[in-house]
């Protein structure tokens, strides 16, 4: 028969380890908001890269509409500006990948807290029971 001293401590062994988790599940919120801290950085930097192509284009249409022979030079800069986009896709491929990593592990650790919520529910309940029957053996109580 289970004691209500071995109960209390399964509990608080229980409670522990959730604090645990607890813990975990804050060390993985820090390091998705350096993450995310870092993919903003990373998103501005790009943008800014693209808002200078942007202007780098307005000013080579500007001179084509000047000189007739400007072809080869929208062309060059269109190939320019292509291969930076495949190098910026390349570049944050990486980031898109581990940001899913960290999402998939983040849905683990909360299908993990509530398996072990569900646990502990069950268990209290199996235990409730079982010193409401010895409490009636005890009292002799039918």
């Amino acid at each position: 028969m289970t004691s209500n001293d071995d109960i209390l401590r399964a509990l608080g062994r229980v409670e522990g380890r959730l604090a645990g988790i607890e813990d975990n599940v804050a060390l993985l919120r820090n390091e998705v908001s350096d993450e995310k801290a870092n993919a903003h950085d990373f998103s501005a930097v790009i943008h800014k890269r693209l808002d200078e192509q942007a202007r780098q284009i307005a000013r080579l249409d500007t001179r084509v509409a000047i000189s007739g022979g400007a072809d080869a030079l929208i062309r060059e800069e269109f190939r320019t500006l292509k291969e930076t986009v495949e190098k910026n896709q390349e570049a944050v491929g990486p980031a898109l990948e581990e940001w899913k990593r960290m999402k998939s592990i983040g849905y683990g650790i909360s299908g993990l807290i509530a398996f072990a919520g569900l646990t502990i529910g069950g268990t209290i309940a199996y235990a409730s029971d079982g010193a409401v029957a010895a409490l009636r053996h005890w009292l002799k109580i039918n």
